[in-house]
C-alpha cells in the first residue's frame, strides 16, 4: 500500500506483525525505550510526511505505560506532518470506567479519548467496546469492530449440536450483546440474574413454592424446577449449606427507588460483581431460559475475573442440566489467576477468546481448554478499506471480506 505507514507498539508486538503479514507491508521502523527514571522515548525512523498513519496498540498487563507509549507516536507523527493518524486499539484500556459509579468517581474512558484526539488522532478503530456509548466520548470518527461473526463461525464449526445450543448472558447488563449472537445463529438465548437483596429465607420459600407445584406436574422437568440458586463465595451451595450472617440493618434495608421501578440494579453493578465487597455476600442467582440436555454459551465482551463465570456454570451444569459449558469472550484479559482458575473449575469445557489481548504463549500451551482466535484479518481488511476510502460497514455483519 502506497503512502501508507504502520506503527506496532510494544503492548502487543505479535498482532501488529500479524496484521501487517496480512497486509503484505512491513512495520515502520521506530524505537520505543525507557529511560533509567521511567520516562518512555520514541523515535520515529522514517518520513511520514502526507502520508496515512496507523498506530496499533492494544491494552496490556502495563496498561499506563503503553497509554503513554501511544500518544507519544501520536504526537510524534503528528510533528511529521501526517495526513491522518489512525489509532488502532484492539481491546479499550479503562472501557470498565465509562460511566460514574459512585459519587465524585471519574469517568477515565472519557479523559482517554479526550487525551487521544488533543495528542492528535483523526480516527479510532476499536473491537467489542465494553460499551457502545463510549463512541460519543470521540469528536473524531470511531469504528466500534464486532468480535461476534469471528466467534459465530468458532462455534458453528466446533460445538457439536450447535443448533440447539443456548447463548448465556450472566448479568442483566450483557442481554444485548448475547441476543446479537444468538440472531446471528438463530438460537435460543438465556440470561442469568443475580439478586444481592434476598436472603436464605425467600430462598428456601421459593424451593417450597416449587416442590408443591411440581408435585401436581410431571417431575421430568430439570430446568423449570431448578433455576434458583444460593451462591457463596462465588461458588454455588446446596440448600443445606450454613447461612452467611448478614447483619440485621441490611436485612431491613428499604429498597432505592431505582429498584422499585424497574431500575438497573444489577445492569450498573454488573461490573463490580467480581470485587471483593461482592464476593464476600450471599447472593441468588435465577436462570431465565431453559438449557437443559443443551450446550450452554455464556458470552461476554471482556474475560476478566473468574468467580461470575464459575458461579455461572456450576448453576448451569449442576442445578439447570446443561450437558456442556463454553465461556466465550472478545478480550482475554484474564487478571489475577483468573485463568488458572477457570480450567480448573470441572463445569466449565472450553474457554474461547479472541487475539485482541496479549496472552503468553507458555499459558496458551499449558491450558488445554483456552482456544484463542486470530482476529487480525478484521483488522487488517478495516485499515486497507480506510486507505482506500472503502466502506468497513461489511465487517461489522459477516466475514465474507476477509475470506
Amino acid at each position: 500500500m502506497r503512502k501508507c505507514k504502520i506503527f506496532v507498539g510494544s503492548s502487543h508486538p505479535e498482532l501488529g506483525r500479524l496484521v501487517c503479514e496480512r497486509l503484505g507491508v512491513e512495520p515502520a521502523p521506530c524505537t520505543l525505550k525507557k529511560f533509567s527514571n521511567g520516562e518512555t522515548s520514541v523515535q520515529i525512523g522514517t518520513s511520514v510526511r502526507d502520508e496515512d498513519v496507523y498506530i496499533i496498540q492494544s491494552g496490556s498487563p502495563e496498561i499506563n505505560d503503553h497509554i503513554m507509549e501511544l500518544l507519544i507516536l501520536i504526537s510524534a507523527c503528528r510533528g511529521g506532518s501526517a495526513q491522518k493518524i489512525t489509532a488502532v486499539i484492539p481491546q479499550f484500556p479503562y472501557s470498565k470506567q465509562s460511566k460514574m459509579k459512585k459519587h465524585r468517581g471519574a469517568i477515565t474512558a472519557r479523559m482517554l479519548a479526550n487525551l487521544l484526539i488533543m495528542a492528535g488522532a483523526d480516527h479510532v478503530v476499536s473491537m467489542d467496546l465494553h460499551a457502545s456509548q463510549m463512541q460519543g466520548f470521540f469528536t473524531k470518527p470511531v469504528d466500534n469492530l464486532y468480535g461476534a461473526p469471528t466467534l459465530a463461525r468458532w462455534i458453528r464449526h466446533n460445538i457439536p449440536d450447535w443448533n440447539n445450543a443456548v447463548v448465556v448472558s450472566k448479568n442483566p447488563g450483557g442481554t444485548k450483546r448475547v441476543t446479537a449472537l444468538a440472531d446471528s445463529l438463530k438460537i435460543n438465548f438465556a440470561m442469568i440474574h443475580t439478586d444481592r437483596r434476598r436472603t436464605q429465607d425467600n430462598f428456601q420459600k421459593t424451593r417450597q413454592l416449587k416442590g408443591i407445584s411440581s408435585n401436581a406436574q410431571s417431575g421430568d422437568n430439570i430446568a423449570s424446577e431448578m433455576q434458583t440458586a444460593r451462591v457463596v463465595k462465588g461458588h454455588v451451595v446446596d440448600d443445606d449449606y450454613p447461612d452467611c450472617h448478614i447483619p440485621e440493618e441490611k436485612r431491613k434495608q428499604p429498597l432505592t427507588d431505582s429498584d422499585v421501578l424497574g431500575g438497573s440494579y444489577d445492569t450498573a453493578n454488573s461490573d463490580d460483581e467480581d470485587e471483593p465487597q461482592s464476593i464476600a455476600q450471599e447472593k441468588l442467582i435465577t436462570l431465565v431460559g431453559d438449557v437443559h440436555d443443551k450446550a450452554a454459551i455464556i458470552l461476554d465482551d471482556m474475560i476478566d475475573k473468574s468467580l461470575s463465570f464459575i458461579a455461572a456454570a456450576e448453576h448451569l451444569r449442576l442445578n439447570c442440566g446443561a450437558k456442556a459449558v463454553y465461556v466465550v469472550g472478545t478480550h482475554g484479559v484474564f487478571s489475577d489467576g483468573c485463568l488458572e482458575e477457570l480450567t480448573a473449575s470441572k463445569c466449565i469445557d472450553k474457554i474461547v477468546v479472541t487475539n485482541t489481548y496479549p496472552i503468553p504463549e507458555k499459558q496458551v500451551a499449558a491450558n488445554e481448554k483456552l482456544v484463542v482466535i486470530d482476529v487480525s484479518p478484521i483488522f487488517a481488511e478495516c485499515i486497507r478499506r480506510d486507505h482506500f476510502g472503502e466502506s468497513i460497514s461489511v465487517l461489522f455483519d459477516s466475514l465474507a471480506a476477509i475470506e
